[in-house]
Parts: C-alpha cells; structure tokens; sequence
C-alpha cells in the first residue's frame, strides 16, 4: 500500500465511523486516491457515493444533503480552481450554518508556486467562511501517522456539527504524492491502519444541549415571529415555547406550520388600520427573520419592545432595534405570567378570515400566485417542498395557511441565492425527504441546470420540480427597477429573457417534462409522485406580478375591516 492510498483509505473510514453516510466526489487526478477509497466504502454499504462533474452544482448537492439530517456531507474535489467553485455552496452552508466537509485534494507543497499545473494555494480558499481549515501533512511511508489522521477527521466533524453551537462548513485540504492509484506491490502498511475495535471513532463527541436560560420577562402582548432555523428541531422547539405562553405565532413560509401559526400572517401585517388597533407590546423573533418586507416594517415600529431568540451569532438585527437577545435554552422555560387571551385570539379569528376571503377570490390563471396555491394544494401528505429564492418564496409566503398539513418547507436562506437551488433540492430528496418537490423560477432553473446531469450509475433521487416560467427575473418586477416609469430600461437589464425551451433541455438530459397548461394539469402532475427526475413547467407572464401583490392586501385589509376582528 502507497502513503495516497493509505492516507484516503484511513480518512474515509473514519468519517464513515464519526457517522458520515453521504459523500459527493467530482472526478480529478489529483483526487484519485480519495475516488477509490470512497467507491469502495460504497460497494461495501457504508457510505452513499454520488459523482458529478461538475464542482458547483455538487457542493449544492452536498449542503441539501446535510440540510435537514444535520449529518455533514462529504465534498471530494481535485485540485485548482475545481476547489473555488465550490465557494458559493460554501458560503451558503456559512450563512445557513449547515454541516458540511470539503476534502480537496492538493499537489504537494514543493509544488506551490513553482508554476505546475492545477496548482494554487488552497489551505485558507475559503476565508472566514468555514468553522475550521486545516491542512493534513503529505503522508509517507513509516509509522504514527494514523492517530493524527483519524484525529484531525474527529476534530472536523466535530466543527462541522458545532461542537462549539455554530455548525456550518469545514475545509480539510490533503496533499497527494504520486502514486495515486493502488499499488498493491508495495507491501504492508509499516502499522495496522484499523482503528479502533467495534468500529468505533477515534474520538467521540458529544455535542453540548443549548444552555439553560431565565424565562422572558412578562408582556401579556408578545408576537412571536419565526424565521428560518437550521435544524428543524428548533423550530418544533419555538412552536411548542410560543403555544405554551399563549402568544400568537406569525411565521415565515419554512419549516412545518401546525395550526399554533397564524394563517396568512405577514398579510396581517400589511392591513395598517387593523394593526394599529391589534398591535403587540413586544415581538420576539427566532431563528433568520429576512424574507418580509412588511415583518421589517413591523420591527421598526414606534415604541415596540424588539426581543430575539437566534440559532446561531450573530443575530438578525438589520435596523438596529433589538433590545434583547435570549439564547435557545430560553425555549426551554415555562409561563411566568398569563398571556392576554382575547388579544391572541384575535390574530387567530384574524388569520383565519383572510383564509376564507382568499379561498374565496383565486388568482388567475396562469399567474405566480395560482401556481403556488396549486401545488400548496396538491402536495401530498408528509411532502417536504424546496423553495427557489426570488419569487417562489415570496409567493409561497403569501400564499400558505397554516392547515395543519405535515408539510416541510425548506429553502437556501443563508445568502438567499438563486445558484445551486436545483441541486440542493436533489440533495435534499437524495437525503431522504420523501415525497420531495421543488418549486422555482425559470431564471433559477436555468442558473442550475447542470443539477440534471446526474449519471447512468448515481443514485438518482425522486424530485418533482415545478418551475413558474415567466422567460426572465420576474423578481424585479415587484422591485424599484420595475416601477412603470422605468419601463423603458427594464427588460434588457432587468428582465434578462432568454427563451430557453425547458422541454428541449430537460429531453437532452433525459429528464422527464410536462406542460401543465391549467391548475387541474399541474394538480394531477404534482400529486402523481412520479419517480425519478421530474419537471413541470408552467408558462407565465411577468406583468401583473405587482398588482396581483397588492390586491392580496386590499383583499385582506378588507377583510379585517369587514370582520371587524
């Protein structure tokens, strides 16, 4: 056995042992020792292999993976600036504090400047994006060295799960020597390379519970506000905290909604007669509170008291209001005062009957708002749904009630990108949320297209993507530059049209497509749970977008107004 093919076969083992059940490898030469080590974990059932070609969409792959298990994936890359497409996933796991581990292969270090090929500077690519970089010494051929192998693997694990309560990714960089196949006419290994008996890791951790903490201080009016956390654990955490004081629930479109959510909040919130009249003394966030406008505008208002309860530091706060910050063990504590009953129950009643005056107006069809009431509607029980960034979460938040459906809601927060957002959702579908639907723009689609290379030997996940197509950045409507007035200057700058026909790239991937032409079309394709890859187009325009917005509001406000709630 070579010191490559050592170094690679004792690396894997030991993230198999700290409990790594997903790896996702891009091929290279330099990676090759790595590439055999992993494909023989995975004949054997240790580990899930999944090879793609192409660096930035793997590392999406890997962050869905880890995103709801919370378990860390593996990303193996060659050398060279295969290493730096990694970098948008990267940040995306930073930001969202998802567990994640990069192993990139490297020249040795005489190499370093020298001018060879495929060869730049990797230990510290990543900056202070990652919990932990590390450099592992170029293996040679002599003993002690598997203690500190299996050592540093147990340290990057441990920072990639947040032993120290902020997971998120780690970088290992591994310099190889030639050879970097197998050479089985070398001999022994100096030394055993087994490990420890039983299978067990070189060093177990046990990742500390959130500390304990004092209770709130009493407000009879507290709204709680849930953004996106992390782990979905949290959020049940946070639900239960919230229904157990009694105080109402406004919640962006993530996570589970259980009935404890108001229905349709962030629309409330827009209704400025209704909430003056039913306003909160305090509101008290938890998790990444960013995707509202009108949550924002509520933060900001006069002579409210701003408390936050975040995942991770540092804390959302971007207009400076907050005047407290609980750490998670706050979730922990029980009711120290009575909660004013009647003024929660009024954002119930309220909730509910914008529920029933939107039921009772659908949008048109085709439009945004239609597509995403239609899939909300079809989802079968137990779904787990990946949102797009842009408009598909806006469109979702204003379009979802808190049913009581077990439904899952995820999406790529942390930068809120739209890179990398197909491939994530394979990753999580591949991770084992079942049945797994994706809903995203065409834009986003399009930026992520390479998510539909998936080989002829690769576990291929069943995922139903559902895109809106409105043939350009429909976000932008909704924003300053699609004002009216500046009609003139949008389209080329803003719009970015590309006239891609969806059906001719899904067919030369070999993915499945279907053209739902009317809401009872994409109902039935979204409910028949079709295995493999599946996309389902709608067509729509982008004008309207920002009328249909604020006919939502007018709908609700009347509606408050009309019940008097």
């Amino acid at each position: 056995m070579n010191p490559s093919t050592a170094l690679a076969t004792v690396l894997v083992d030991e993230l198999i042992r700290q409990g790594v059940r997903h790896a996702v490898l891009c091929p290279g030469s330099r990676s090759a020792p790595l590439a055999y080590a992993l494909q023989d974990a995975d004949r054997e059932g240790r580990l899930t292999l999944h090879v793609r070609v192409d660096e930035r969409s793997a590392g999406f792959l890997a962050l869905g993976l880890a995103k709801l298990t919370r378990v860390p994936a593996v990303l193996v890359t060659t050398s060279g600036t295969a290493v730096a497409n990694l970098h948008p996933a990267v940040l995306e796991a930073h930001h969202a504090t998802v567990p994640l581990l990069v192993l990139s292969a490297d020249r040795p270090p005489e190499l370093r400047g020298t001018g060879a090929n495929q060869t730049t500077v990797q230990p510290g690519m990543f900056g202070g994006a990652v919990r932990w970089s590390h450099e592992i010494g170029t293996p040679e051929r002599r003993a002690g060295q598997q203690a500190h192998w299996r050592s540093t693997i147990s340290r990057a694990v441990a920072a990639a799960r947040g032993l120290g309560g902020d997971p998120g990714p780690v970088h290992l960089n591994v310099p190889f020597r030639e050879p970097l196949v197998p050479t089985p006419d070398e001999g022994d290994w100096p030394e055993p390379l087994e490990g420890r008996g039983d299978a067990a890791p070189w060093t177990s951790v046990t990742s500390a519970e959130p500390a304990g903490a004092d209770p709130l201080l009493p407000v009879a009016r507290t709204l709680v506000v849930i953004g996106d956390l992390p782990d979905p654990e949290q959020r049940d955490r946070a639900l239960d905290w919230a229904a157990a004081h009694g105080w109402p629930v406004v919640s962006e479109p993530f996570g589970s909604h259980p009935r404890v959510v108001v229905p349709h909040g962030p629309l409330l919130l827009t209704a400025a007669a209704w909430l003056d009249d039913h306003a909160p003394d305090r509101v008290v966030t938890v998790g990444r509170v960013t995707l509202s406008r009108a949550v924002a505008a509520l933060l900001r208002r006069q002579g409210l008291r701003v408390e936050t309860v975040p995942a991770t530091s540092p804390w959302t706060d971007t207009s400076a209001v907050v005047a407290a910050v609980h750490p998670l063990g706050v979730l922990a504590t029980r009711p120290t005062a009575a909660p004013d009953l009647d003024w929660a129950t009024s954002w119930q009643q309220a909730g509910q009957a914008v529920a029933k005056a939107l039921a009772d107006q659908p949008p048109h069809w085709p439009s945004a708002h239609a597509v995403a009431r239609a899939v909300l509607g079809a989802l079968p029980a137990g779904s787990t749904l990946f949102l797009g960034s842009s408009n598909a979460v806006r469109d979702v938040d204003l379009a979802l009630n808190s049913s009581g459906d077990d439904l899952t809601i995820v999406a790529s927060r942390g930068l809120a990108g739209i890179d990398g957002c197909v491939s994530t959702a394979v990753g999580v579908a591949l991770g084992g949320a079942q049945p797994a639907y994706a809903l995203v723009g065409d834009l986003t689609f399009l930026h992520d297209a390479n998510a539909l290379l998936v080989g002829p030997d690769e576990p291929v996940p069943d995922l139903t993507v559902v895109v809106t197509n409105d043939d350009g950045g429909g976000i932008f409507t909704l924003l300053e530059p699609g004002e009216p007035r500046r009609a003139a200057d949008f389209e080329r700058v803003f719009g970015t049209p590309t006239g891609t026909n969806l059906n001719a790239l899904c067919a030369a991937h070999g993915v499945a497509h279907t053209l739902a032409a009317s809401a009872d079309d994409l109902a039935r394709a979204v409910a028949a749970r079709r295995r493999g890859l599946h996309v389902v187009e709608v067509r729509t325009a982008r004008g309207g977008h920002r009328e249909a917005n604020e006919r939502l509001r007018e709908l609700a406000a009347a509606a408050l107004a009309g019940e008097g709630a």
